[in-house]
């Protein structure tokens, strides 16, 4: 009779075990995903060292307000992250709420390819305790939130007069599920095209892969005139005017064929 009770005890504990995993820390949180995408640029390779992804919760002491979503040091070659490639950033489970900032802080090492040739790439001293973003967002319970942000390298990295490559971050975020995707497919491949729309003062812009297909990517819902300009001289410039892009969808707009002039 012993051995009953304690056997029906021992399981009795095990079930209140597995419940409270059930209804841990995390039940009632909701999570956020960061992905990292970058436009293209006419340098090699652009490689940078986050060390530490934090955002900040609206209401928060501006000091201890921050959260971290990701501390481990991660190396990123942001001329790989573009035409649909992307990388995490980070992810977290986070409390509600609403959040106003996001923190990147980069390591040292920090470099650029140019033209074959590495070159340090330098943070001004403002960009010490990290690259600031405002950006607000609200994590609801159970949900996930995922947000893009995309580095714009050719408007980020300037050269100096003595020849120093510094980097002065701009970076557009949105929001993945009320922004959409432009995609399509540029021909023929010789023409070697830039496929590039605008959002107000922003320039989203892309190159074709090797099979002249694209994607410009977290556009906000609206009508989008995609410009497509090629460097062979050969062709003409063509715009498709008015493609309508719907938040959390792709909208393809077929293969464009270039014409000679």
């Amino acid at each position: 009779m012993k051995k009953i009770i304690f056997i029906i005890g021992f399981v009795m504990i095990l079930f209140a075990g597995c419940s409270d995993n059930t209804t841990g820390p995390a039940s009632g949180n909701g999570s956020l995903k960061m992905y990292l995408v970058d436009s293209p640029s006419s340098f090699d390779s652009v490689i940078i060292f986050v060390k530490r992804v934090e955002v900040h919760k609206s209401g928060s002491d501006s000091t201890s307000g921050w959260y971290v979503i990701n501390n481990t040091l991660r190396s990123f070659d942001l001329l790989q992250l573009r035409n649909g490639a992307s990388a995490v950033l980070g992810d977290s489970i986070l409390s509600p709420g609403n959040y106003t900032q996001i923190r990147l802080i980069l390591d040292d090492g920090n470099y650029v390819i140019d033209n074959g040739i590495k070159h340090d790439l330098r943070v001004p001293s403002g960009f010490q305790t990290g690259i600031k973003l405002n950006q607000a967002f609200t994590i609801e319970p159970n949900s996930l939130y995922e947000l893009i942000l995309d580095f714009n390298v050719d408007k980020s990295i300037h050269i100096t007069g003595n020849g120093q490559y510094m980097l002065k971050p701009v970076i557009r975020c949105m929001s993945m599920v009320t922004s959409g995707t432009i995609s399509g497919q540029v021909l023929p491949l010789d023409a070697q095209a830039v496929v590039f729309t605008t959002i107000g003062s922003d320039t989203v812009t892309t190159y074709p892969d090797t099979l002249g297909f694209f994607k410009l990517m977290a556009l906000p819902e609206g009508l989008y005139d995609v410009e497509i300009g090629p460097l062979n001289p050969v062709y003409k410039d063509t715009v498709i005017t008015g493609v309508n892009v719907l938040a959390n969808q792709i909208s393809d707009i077929g293969t464009i064929v270039l014409q000679q002039n």
